[in-house]
């Protein structure tokens, strides 16, 4: 997703290397059908927001509950992310992630931006704002 023509992300190293980390685990955890993986990115106390019209999912505890189906209904999942910028500690990057359905065999795109502030080294909230296309393409 990264272009060469675009300007150097912004903000700290640190906080870039470490939100380059952060969602290189998640998406691979994803992609993986590794939820103990994924998880292991966010806070004891992380909120997560999976659309600006999702109620927030405050705890591990709630934000398992989101992601432990996905292996379920997702198959051949891949995930690539562009540029981390970032900002104090909260740092963003575009994602897309591609997947077939399990139960229907249709294959499924989205695209989107995640915005994440960190505590401790880990996510401490996740908002994402992404938007789905299925069209039966292959893959």
């Amino acid at each position: 997703m990264s272009d060469a023509t675009a300007p150097a992300a912004s903000g700290s190293p640190d906080t870039r290397a470490l939100g380059r980390e952060l969602v290189d685990t998640f998406g691979k955890g994803w992609a993986k059908g590794d939820v103990p993986l994924l998880m292991s990115v966010f806070h004891d106390d992380a909120v997560f927001i999976e659309t600006p019209f999702s109620d927030p999912r405050k705890g591990r505890e709630a934000i398992l509950l989101y992601w432990r189906d996905v292996p379920v209904h997702q198959a051949e999942v891949t995930f690539t992310s562009g540029e981390i910028f970032a900002a104090g500690p909260w740092f963003s990057a575009e994602y897309k992630v591609s997947f077939r359905r399990r139960r229907t065999g249709e294959w499924v795109e989205a695209r989107g931006a995640m915005f994440c502030e960190m505590s401790g080294g880990r996510i401490s909230e996740l908002r994402m704002y992404w938007h789905r296309w299925a069209g039966g393409r292959e893959g």
